[in-house]
């Protein structure tokens, strides 16, 4: 399915956008105006756009050498997954996985920024940020380790991002919406600062990376039971740690805001009811605390898992029920009320 030489001549790549990349300037979204609002709750839905190890069947690993290579089915959740929370008066942030603008037709994506949901960057091949060595970059890269011979892993990085800048520009017209590091921190970017000078220095104000962690997921339902109360205690009591903050370089990070569906349904292998829950429990605390909340979920995962959109409906739901003590917004509302902060 992917074009056979996609790499547009990877090793030179590098060199010839970097100078394009310090005058990129990212737009912002119509939906990160007018957030200002004191005590107002940002809510954020977002998608990563790859595919996912363990589904749609629990014995799928060709997806760690895929993450680009979304599905019929992956795109078509996608897609109705944005009208949906459109038709509901909201917008949902996704994040793109590069490879999947080799396939033939990305009219799907075309379709979702038309209708203003904004598109980041999520990396090319998917690959980890804060890796020191090569094999630890990608599991395409061990399999085919002639993509990356001889570069230094900070290259592949900046060459990872710049290739899905470009290729967002390329095939479907649009500036890359911010990025999100694949694969959560709980430490975020603090110990890390040439990845935080890297990301500056490609132009971006905003990253997402931080994904607090928490005891408890791994060990619970199974086998089908429900998470104690204590369990899901701890997910509302995270919260306040997955609020939007900036490094003292002047980066700023919007954390994801746990549970994740892949935390949820890979690693506790809960129920939906068991993660409607939980997403319940944490909006509403956002709510209460006029917080920001940014509901992390993939289309290869979340759409196995519910396909009928209960979690989006109810977001939507306890969002319009908060009237104007909560909206439906992007990541870059989320940066704002950091930088405003």
């Amino acid at each position: 399915m992917f074009i056979k030489n996609h790499s547009l001549t990877r090793r030179s790549f590098v060199a010839g956008a970097a100078s394009a990349a310090a005058s990129c300037a990212l737009s912002q979204s119509p939906a990160a105006a007018d957030h200002h609002d004191d005590g107002v709750a940002l809510i954020a839905i977002t998608l990563d756009l790859e595919m996912s190890r363990n589904f749609p069947s629990w014995e799928d690993r060709q997806w760690d050498y895929q993450k680009g290579n979304l599905t019929d089915e992956v795109k078509k959740y996608t897609l109705d997954a944005c009208r949906r929370v459109k038709d509901r008066g909201g917008v949902i942030h996704s994040f793109a996985v590069g490879r999947v603008l080799e396939h033939p037709s990305v009219d799907w994506l075309k379709g979702i920024a038309a209708d203003g949901h904004p598109i980041g960057n999520h990396t090319y091949d998917h690959v980890y940020v804060l890796a020191k060595e090569l094999d630890n970059l990608q599991f395409r890269f061990q399999r085919a380790p002639w993509l990356v011979d001889g570069m230094e892993v900070e290259d592949v990085i900046r060459q990872n991002i710049l290739m899905t800048r470009e290729g967002l520009k390329q095939r479907v017209g649009i500036e890359e919406a911010g990025f999100r590091t694949p694969g959560g921190f709980a430490g975020g970017l603090h110990d890390h600062e040439n990845i935080q000078k890297l990301f500056l220095d490609l132009g971006y104000k905003w990253v997402s990376c931080t994904y607090p962690g928490f005891r408890g997921v791994q060990d619970i339902s199974r086998g089908g039971d429900p998470p104690p109360d204590d369990l899901y205690n701890t997910i509302v009591g995270v919260q306040k740690d997955a609020q939007p903050f900036t490094y003292p370089s002047g980066l700023i990070d919007i954390p994801m805001s746990p549970i994740s569906d892949i935390g949820a349904f890979r690693n506790g292998r809960w129920k939906l009811d068991y993660f409607l829950k939980a997403v319940r429990l944490a909006v509403e605390w956002t709510i209460e605390n006029g917080a920001v909340f940014d509901l992390l979920t993939h289309p290869s995962c979340i759409g196995v898992v519910d396909p009928e959109f209960r979690t989006f409906d109810l977001v939507c739901d306890l969002v319009e029920q908060a009237g104007d003590r909560a909206k439906i917004v992007d990541l870059d509302a989320l940066a704002e009320r950091a930088t405003n902060e």
